[in-house]
């Protein structure tokens, strides 16, 4: 059967074509000639040979510790020996060999006898920049040997050193060029295995919708393409990349940089669109994997291009719907702050240049979600985002952040203050008139809160944060809108940092309950203890309720924090006793819990949890809180009661309690603010409101407990008013449960 015909030579004929055209040997005159290597040279070498070769044994030991003292050579010895060669033998042979130079020898057969040492070096993996060193510390010893000896004449030191280095530097030359033609035979060979890889590629992916091409690293030149490539590209193709006309030129320095990468070893993939005469610009996957020598070095790269126009349509659709509102079509919080980092990296390129951040919140909105239902809610949402946008320039952003709270951004505005509070006017007028669902009117009211570039930040989530921070400022003091003051702001700061930390807090265990001792005065004995919360914040330290608790009610988390609190505290309190009896634990329950639907439920959980009966809790809250809806408060407590829970009235005296129906409610105590005993013992007046409080609370049949006494002639006045429980720091500082229970030991004593 004859061979096919092909203008590619076949491997084995191109292989023998490249060993003929590199295997003649070195020419060593060629390098006597440059270095002026003459007869002269190699007799005066033969005369002096015997001197220079005394020192051989102390050469051979600097050799020894040169090539292991370098990591890298170390590693290549010990691969030599795993394989079966004798280190010894091969530090010898190099220094026979350099021991040879004295000999004079410039003969071809030398000649020969050095290249082959070079092309050892190569299939060893022997730098030539490692067989430098060695010759440098062979030329350190001969010249230190010619300059000391004393058998070598004074008129021929010079001369002899001229041809040491002259023999030595033709044996690195040569060694240096059988190193690099042996490279250059295995790069042939491999560049020969290639075309019959590719030829044999080629029949496997000739039907291959992808275009495929090699790139020969050597040469610069395409090594293989397939159909696919020829018929896309033409028949010109231009290494490395055939159609890199067809990229726009916007993408082409991506592609280049892309291309550097793989160079340097990294295979790269990437997406850009390349103009097709059919179709217009379509979408391919760019993909370049390299190939490297075991040094490292790459010799070819293999490329593909793959049209992925549909996959690249289904992925920007689905990114447009991951940075969309899916409720009213606006940006969402994640392309809001993209948008808002776009708009300050061209405000810092601009100098005098503004960005200002606008945080809406929409006032009434929860409740007619509510009461109206989603519907009404998402609907109501697509109407504000509607007159929201006819305000606003097309160059704005505007973004649903989530809930009721939309944010803006106005770019590269002059004046910041004057177009916030401009646009902020014109966003107030047009929500201002009623919104219209199922001919029903909704009338809104929104806050504002602004912060300004470069004022008041550099950064987007700083901007946002202080944004945010100004809105919740407008909204406490009932203001349209606000700008972010510094130190206005700092509540509204630190209740933003809450925010995103209270999350998680509960599962990583940071609260923690702190129990302080109510006594009763006439007998000294304990009667009780009220649990209070603490955070033990990761970077504040212990944090009390009050500066975080606020935050939780609007994070919608007091419910999960106040389950925790009545669980933990029985938990713990049914393990102390007095005398034998169990010690009764007090809570405090704030508005939004107390009106929470499940609060009964859960405390009785909680009491069936713990195993222990109604007798043992007493939940205490605020006079705001119960006043705030009395009807709701006074069927909470009657169910409270029925439970045989106790109910205190916390801070009695700040609120506005209606004393005609604190006469009707189960109310079994009433706790007098500490505000009250500050100056008692200096302020008649003081000392008037706690009497009044004591004799209401027995009238109305209440125990009566004084909180936060701190001093000894307090105790006293307070036993002679007739209070009849204390707590505070004079009786003990509120400790956790290890330590209440070293001190009710201490107190049992």
């Amino acid at each position: 059967m004859p061979a096919p015909t092909n203008k590619r030579k076949q491997p084995k004929e191109r292989r023998a074509s490249a060993r003929k055209k590199t295997s003649h040997p070195v020419v060593g005159k060629e390098f006597n000639y440059v270095l002026q290597l003459t007869g002269e040279d190699t007799l005066l070498l033969k005369r002096y040979q015997d001197i220079l070769a005394q020192g051989a044994a102390g050469f051979a030991e600097k050799t020894y510790n040169y090539m292991f003292d370098n990591p890298d050579i170390a590693d290549v010895l010990y691969a030599y020996e795993r394989q079966g060669g004798n280190i010894g033998d091969l530090v010898r042979g190099q220094l026979e060999h350099q021991l040879n130079l004295l000999n004079g020898d410039i003969s071809e057969k030398a000649a020969a006898e050095s290249e082959r040492l070079g092309r050892t070096h190569y299939r060893w993996g022997v730098k030539p920049v490692w067989s430098l060193g060695a010759y440098r510390l062979y030329v350190d010893h001969i010249k230190q040997l010619v300059a000391s000896e004393s058998g070598i004449e004074d008129e021929d030191r010079d001369a002899l050193e001229s041809a040491l280095l002259k023999v030595v530097f033709r044996d690195l030359a040569i060694t240096s060029e059988g190193y690099w033609r042996a490279a250059v035979e295995q790069l042939t060979d491999q560049r020969d295995e290639l075309g019959h890889e590719q030829d044999l590629a080629g029949e496997l992916l000739s039907n291959i919708p992808q275009l495929l091409w090699t790139v020969d690293i050597e040469s610069n030149r395409i090594s293989y393409a397939s159909p696919g490539t020829q018929a896309f590209c033409g028949e010109t193709l231009e290494a490395p990349i055939p159609c890199f006309y067809r990229i726009p030129g916007s993408e082409r320095e991506r592609v280049l940089t892309a291309w550097q990468q793989v160079i340097d070893g990294s295979p790269v993939q990437l997406e850009l669109p390349v103009s097709h005469e059919d179709t217009g610009d379509r979408w391919y996957r760019l993909a370049f994997y390299p190939t490297a020598n075991r040094r490292g070095r790459v010799l070819r790269v293999h490329c593909l291009m793959e049209d992925v126009t549909e996959l690249h349509s289904d992925r920007e659709r689905l990114e447009q719907l991951s940075t969309q509102d899916e409720v009213t079509g606006l940006a969402n919080r994640t392309l809001w702050y993209d948008r808002l980092a776009s708009a300050l990296a061209v405000a810092r390129r601009n100098p005098g240049a503004s960005v200002a951040v606008m945080v809406l919140d929409i006032n009434q909105f929860k409740m007619y979600n509510d009461s109206l239902g989603n519907e009404a809610g998402d609907e109501l949402l697509r109407m504000i985002a509607g007159r929201v946008q006819k305000v606003l320039r097309d160059t704005d952003t505007l973004a649903r952040l989530g809930g009721d709270e939309f944010g803006i951004v106005l770019p590269m505005v002059q004046n910041a203050e004057k177009a916030a509070e401009r646009v902020a006017r014109e966003v107030m007028n047009a929500l201002s008139a009623p919104f219209s669902f199922k001919n029903r009117e909704l009338c809104l009211s929104s806050v504002i809160g602004i912060s300004v570039y470069p004022q008041h930040g550099e950064d987007a989530h700083t901007l946002a944060s202080h944004a945010d921070s100004a809105m919740y400022r407008a909204k406490w003091n009932s203001a349209p809108f606000l700008f972010f003051e510094t130190e206005v702001d700092a509540s509204a700061t630190e209740h933003l940092q809450f925010s995103g930390q209270l999350h998680g807090a509960l599962e990583r265990e940071e609260f923690e309950l702190h129990y302080q001792p109510k006594i009763d005065l006439a007998s000294g004995r304990l009667c009780g203890a009220e649990a209070l919360l603490r955070w033990q914040h990761p970077q504040q330290g212990l944090v009390l309720p009050k500066r975080f608790i606020p935050v939780a009610e609007q994070l919608g988390m007091i419910s999960p924090i106040t389950d925790w609190v009545l669980d933990t505290a029985l938990e713990h309190s049914k393990h102390w006793l007095v005398d034998g009896e169990a010690v009764a634990i007090s809570i405090n329950v704030s508005a939004r819990s107390f009106q929470s639907p499940g609060l009964i439920s859960r405390i009785r959980q909680s009491l069936d949890k713990a195993g222990v009966d109604g007798s043992h809790l007493e939940v205490e809250i605020t006079e705001d809180t119960l006043m705030s809806d009395l009807d709701l408060g006074a069927s909470i407590l009657e169910e409270l009661s029925t439970l045989g829970v106790s109910i205190a009235i916390d801070d009695f005296g700040t609120g506005y309690s209606s004393l005609s129906y604190l006469k009707r409610l189960p109310i079994n105590t009433l706790k007098i603010d500490q505000s009250f005993l500050e100056d008692m013992a200096n302020d008649p007046r003081d000392a008037a409101i706690v009497r009044s409080i004591i004799e209401l609370g027995h009238n109305l049949n209440c125990k009566v407990v004084a909180e936060g006494v701190e001093a000894q002639n307090v105790r006293e006045q307070l036993k002679q008013l007739g209070c009849d429980l204390i707590q505070g720091f004079y009786i003990s500082r509120p400790l956790p449960d290890a330590g209440f229970r070293e001190w009710l030991t201490r107190a049992a004593h």
